[in-house]
C-alpha cells in the first residue's frame, strides 16, 4: 500500500470513528432514574437541608481512634429538589469546604462535590436511591491510587452518620478513615 492510500485510509478512518463517537456516547450512557429511584434520592436532598452539628471521629490506619472533632455543615437549596450547596466547618482544624449534592436524573445517579483550601476537587457518585457514593481512583504523591467510599446511615429525621472508608487496591479491601454524626442543630421551617 502506498502512502497516498494509506493516508486516505486513516481519514476515511478518523471519519468514521469521528460519526461513530456520538453513538457510541449516547449508547454509554445509563437510562434515566424512574420515578421511584428518583423520589429516593430527592428525598435525600430535601433531607439535608439545614445546620448540623457534627461529632468527627478519625481513624489511626490500625484502626484505632486517631482524634474526635466538633464541626457543622449547613445546606441549602439553589435549585428545588435538584442541587444543594453547602458548607463544612471544623473550627479546630481552621478548615472549611464547599459542597455541592445534586441528583443526576439522566444518568441515574446522586453526586456529591466537595472542595476545600488545598482546591482538591472530590467527586462521590452512586446510584440515586443509594446510600453510598463512591470516588474515582485519586492519584496519591507515592505514586498509589486511592479510592473513597461514602456510606450514609441510620437516617432519621433529626440525625444521621456517614462512614468514610479508603482502599489502595481499586476496591477490593476497605479501611476505615472517619465515622461522623450528624445530629439537627435547627428545626427545618418550610419555604
Amino acid at each position: 500500500m502506498d502512502v497516498t492510500t494509506l493516508h486516505a485510509f486513516f481519514r476515511h478512518l478518523i471519519r468514521l470513528l469521528a460519526c461513530l463517537l456520538p453513538l457510541s456516547t449516547a449508547l454509554a450512557q445509563p437510562a434515566p432514574a424512574g420515578p421511584e429511584a428518583l423520589a429516593v434520592g430527592v428525598e435525600q436532598l430535601r433531607h439535608v437541608i439545614g445546620l448540623w452539628n457534627v461529632t468527627i471521629t478519625e481513624f489511626a490506619e490500625d484502626g484505632s481512634v486517631a482524634r474526635t472533632l466538633p464541626g457543622t455543615y449547613r445546606f441549602d437549596w439553589v435549585v428545588p429538589d435538584r442541587v444543594v450547596s453547602g458548607r463544612s466547618e471544623i473550627p479546630e482544624l481552621g478548615t472549611s469546604s464547599g459542597i455541592l449534592f445534586y441528583v443526576r436524573e439522566r444518568r441515574a445517579t446522586i453526586e456529591m462535590v466537595s472542595v476545600g483550601a488545598d482546591g482538591h476537587l472530590w467527586v462521590m457518585t452512586g446510584p440515586v436511591d443509594g446510600e453510598t457514593r463512591t470516588t474515582p481512583p485519586t492519584l496519591l504523591a507515592d505514586g498509589r491510587s486511592m479510592l473513597l467510599r461514602f456510606t450514609r446511615f441510620n437516617v432519621t429525621p433529626d440525625q444521621f452518620e456517614s462512614r468514610m472508608e479508603s482502599s489502595l487496591d481499586g476496591g477490593e479491601t476497605w479501611t476505615p478513615g472517619n465515622h461522623q454524626v450528624f445530629v439537627r442543630a435547627e428545626p427545618v421551617t418550610s419555604e
